[in-house]
């Protein structure tokens, strides 16, 4: 079974942005995503693993215990074009980490 999830985050408390991984801690794309809602956090995006292009990020380990942050930054992700080979999509940027959520989103 494939669970690895990415969710990108923000934290309007706190004024804080995160992209965190899933690799086992959650069957389904949306329990990871109400685990977040409970704890404060605005979704911005998710993706899974067969929808995203990673750009400099590193995929986590298999863990069924933990949910690992990739990235983290004062205020709100940023929306922006990426190109790679010769496509350009929308990313999103937290701090200097940069990925696809979604492979089918050409610009």
């Amino acid at each position: 079974m494939n669970n690895y999830f990415r969710i990108t985050a923000y934290n309007k408390e706190n004024d804080f942005s995160v992209i965190l991984d899933s690799n086992g801690m959650f069957e389904q794309l949306w329990q990871f995503g109400q685990y977040l809602t409970q704890k404060g956090f605005e979704i911005i995006e998710t993706s899974k693993e067969m929808n995203m292009l990673d750009i400099n990020i590193i995929k986590a380990e298999f863990d069924k215990e933990h949910i690992f942050a990739r990235a983290t930054a004062d205020g709100r992700p940023q929306n922006i074009n990426q190109t790679t080979d010769g496509i350009t999509y929308k990313a999103i940027k937290v701090a200097d980490k940069i990925y696809i959520p979604d492979v089918t989103q050409r610009i």
